[in-house]
């Protein structure tokens, strides 16, 4: 049998659409505990590639006959050479195209809603790193919020939809991402918005992204409202569209709550971080809908591939909203703090326009899982 490559966009639908793969990674086993490809419905066998190396035989027994088989390394070499050896064996077999480096970039977009004047909303899901990023479209333009650094997916997009890129947002100085927004910016000719109390040491020109700020989009004036929520880092700001969606960056997730360690400032910024999360957020409707910047884990995904839910469901259900004292808060905060992401300190300077790496160096800073949150639980 011939072997076949499988694209990131098509392991996206299955995942969205939880179809059932068998995945064998031939990656080393810390680098596999640590970071896979997740699906609902997916089931895995993590054997080395060296381990291999003399043949396949031994793991035949492990391999299902009744669900599709995707081999998987971490830049395709290796998954092709023991996807041909399985073949081999008369097994239909995929190897992941682009390995996890492949997947770790891929942007899979998804429509949240249809606003009530015309306008639309998309949620793009970068599912191999947990990112999420948004585009708003309304009588011909758009905003972008949380950008990631694969800017060809936003702008193809705009074209697809002829809108005009207009305004840029980023909620926060990410730690854990390089952000797209101001090459956007730079291409489109739009205004790129940033907290100014996150943009001290920045070397570049922005619009400062301040509590109360309202940015029209399109002529049907979708409001963009801007709502101080420090705590992730000290400039965290919301964005609360029509009063009906909160986009709200790396403060509240679905299941767990921000870190508010990544500026080596925990015991000053968790005080911070419960005062937007039960006073600021506590005053906002409990319909709104919840639109975070980062996903967890797969279980986050609802049945369309979004990650939404609305904020009244989540002070019930969240437990980082459900600690009534506050010394309790702190403590479960600061002592349930996730190792650093990778990189972190250098993919801030990237983002303060203090370090200019290449695309490959950018691709090494990135890979891995996001830890962006509080493990509450």
């Amino acid at each position: 049998m011939t072997i076949k490559p499988m694209t990131t966009k098509e392991i996206a639908q299955k995942v969205i659409n939880q179809e059932k793969m068998f995945i064998l990674d031939v990656r080393n086993e810390e680098a596999f505990q640590e970071w896979k490809i997740e699906g609902k419905s997916f089931s895995y066998l993590n054997v080395p590639y060296f381990d291999l190396l003399e043949g396949v035989e031994e793991i035949l027994s492990d391999l299902p006959l009744d669900k599709e088989i995707l081999v998987v390394c971490a830049k395709e070499g290796s998954s092709v050479l023991v996807a041909e050896m399985l073949a081999e064996k008369g097994l239909d077999v995929s190897y992941l195209q682009g390995g996890m480096k492949a997947w770790s970039e891929h942007l899979e977009p998804v429509k949240v809603a249809d606003t009530p004047n015309g306008g639309e909303l998309y949620q793009f899901i970068r599912l191999g790193k947990g990112c999420l990023s948004y585009m708003i479209l309304s009588e011909g333009e758009a905003a972008i919020i949380d950008a990631t650094r694969m800017t060809d997916v936003f702008v193809n997009f705009a074209k697809e939809k002829n809108v005009k890129i207009t305004h840029i947002f980023d909620t926060h100085l990410h730690a854990d991402h390089i952000s797209g927004g101001r090459k956007i910016a730079e291409q489109t000719d739009a205004t790129y918005w940033l907290p100014p109390k996150d943009a001290e040491e920045v070397t570049f020109d922005y619009a400062r992204l301040e509590d109360g700020g309202i940015v029209k989009i399109g002529v049907t004036k979708i409001d963009i409202s801007a709502l101080y929520s420090p705590g992730h880092t000290i400039g965290s700001t919301s964005l609360i569209i029509e009063e009906k969606y909160l986009l709200s960056g790396d403060i509240l997730f679905i299941d767990s709550i921000g870190r508010p360690d990544l500026a080596g400032k925990a015991e000053d910024w968790v005080g911070d971080l419960r005062e937007s999360l039960y006073g600021r957020y506590k005053d906002l409707a409990e319909d709104v809908l919840v639109l975070p910047a980062h996903f967890m884990n797969i279980e986050e995904l609802n049945e369309d591939g979004s990650v939404a839910e609305k904020l009244g469901t989540l002070f019930l259900k969240n437990h980082g909203l459900k600690i009534t004292d506050e010394r309790e808060f702190r403590k479960m905060v600061t002592e349930n703090l996730p190792p650093q992401p990778n990189a972190y300190q250098e993919i801030r300077k990237t983002n303060m326009g203090k370090m200019s790496p290449d695309e490959e160096q950018q691709r090494e800073m990135e890979i891995g899982p996001n830890r962006c949150a509080i493990r509450s639980k």
